[in-house]
């Protein structure tokens, strides 16, 4: 019997979600980092940059960066890393993954690359450093099983970043409500002749586990350690986590 799960606001059978955000993102893909830039206001750059110069990730290390789009987070982790490291850039969609590809090739910046699935990567145990998740997790079937798998792949000692829509500071909430459901959806339709795929990222923030939650979930997963900060009022949280 088929389990149901959310695709935004919708209830969908589990084995209808992953082809539906494939949808979603093959659709924005062409367009994912003018509209993340007009969405934020630029501000993504900021959270990613917070991310990396927070990281204590060092040359040499190993990093995996999932669900890693159009590139941002894996092109920093490269320049930390250097000539002696090791990065990867992941996602479970062909078109956001190719765009990244070409991006940072564009870019004289040649990394690894693979079409992978946060819930079943193909890694093994104890292997890298440092694995990121910059607005993924969210929309993943089972939070759980990626974030164990995540776990599995560090190596003790190494550090998981998730950097999220997370729960916004209470008196910006209808500020931020109205932002969402009605200025993102025109935006996804000016630009990316797309309103529905942004009417659905909308709702996907606010179906995603607040910041204490997702702690726990970190933990739950395998993590010894797990704290977050808040970014902008808690528009985005940076959760870290901490393998023992």
């Amino acid at each position: 019997m088929d389990k149901s799960t959310h695709f935004g606001f919708k209830t969908v059978d589990e084995s209808e979600k992953a082809g539906k955000v494939a949808e979603v993102f093959h659709s924005v893909a062409g367009k994912y980092d003018v509209m993340n830039d007009l969405m934020s206001g630029g501000l993504h750059r900021v959270w990613k940059h917070f991310t990396l110069t927070t990281s204590g990730v060092r040359a040499g290390d190993k990093v995996l960066d999932i669900a890693g789009g159009t590139g941002d987070l894996a092109r920093g982790w490269a320049k930390r890393v250097g000539k002696t490291g090791e990065v990867w850039l992941t996602d479970i969609n062909s078109s956001m993954l190719t765009v990244g590809r070409d991006r940072l090739l564009d870019e004289g910046v040649i990394l690894p690359v693979s079409l992978a699935d946060a819930e079943k990567l193909p890694f093994p145990d104890n292997y890298f450093d440092a694995v990121s998740v910059a607005f993924g997790l969210r929309n993943m079937t089972h939070k759980d099983a990626a974030l164990k798998e995540m776990c599995r792949v560090l190596k003790p000692g190494g550090k998981l970043f998730v950097l999220e829509f997370s729960k916004v500071w209470k008196p910006l909430a209808p500020f931020y409500d109205f932002y969402s459901f009605k200025a993102l959806p025109i935006m996804g339709k000016l630009v990316a002749n797309d309103a529905d795929s942004y009417q659905y990222l909308a709702e996907s923030i606010r179906m995603h586990p607040d910041q204490e939650t997702l702690k726990q979930m970190m933990l739950d997963a395998g993590c010894g350690k797990a704290d977050y900060h808040n970014l902008t009022g808690g528009v985005v949280a940076l959760h870290k986590g901490f393998k023992f």
